[in-house]
């Protein structure tokens, strides 16, 4: 059996985190990694001491049959990224890489097109984290630089004088 590349072995991390999970549609996981240290890690879950959707068997988005990547602050949970980064201390992130693994609830497939939403995308700059890796498949990933999403700001799209 073949040695697992390292970029795989923080995304399978990612994969193990996510299963504590509590969205109904979709779990996520990240792991915040420097120096070949794991930082901190995340998974999809209400705030403490509230309840989960997957306790309360409904999920309010779902419901209103909301799409992917719309209207997040109906939503129960906080995302992975940012359990993450709540999670660690700024100083150890800064130039470090957060590995993100999505799978679907209904099907156990991984995420096709994965990103961090915008919310997630604001922390992870402010965090200092440099790169971020999203699974594609069991062994194909995407690696994204942040500065990417400096320089190319997507919430000035549509707005005028911009």
């Amino acid at each position: 059996m073949a040695r697992r590349d390292k970029v795989n072995y923080y995304l399978d991390l990612a994969d193990v985190v996510s299963k504590r999970g509590t969205c109904l549609r979709r779990h996520y996981g990240a792991v915040i990694v420097k120096n070949d240290e794991v930082i901190s890690t995340g998974y999809v879950g209400a705030p403490r001491g509230r309840k989960n959707c997957s306790d309360l068997g409904r999920c309010i988005r779902q419901e209103m049959e909301i799409p992917r990547g719309e209207r997040y602050e109906l939503c129960r949970s906080v995302h992975a990224e940012a359990n993450a980064i709540i999670s660690a201390e700024r100083e150890k992130m800064i130039g470090s890489t957060l590995y993100l693994s999505g799978r679907e609830v209904a099907t156990g497939q991984y995420v096709k097109n994965s990103n961090s939403c915008s919310m997630c995308k604001k922390m992870i700059i402010n965090a200092g984290i440099e790169k971020v890796v999203i699974r594609d498949t069991e062994e194909d990933y995407r690696e994204i630089l942040v500065q990417e999403w400096i320089d190319h700001d997507d919430s000035l799209e549509g707005v005028r004088g911009y």
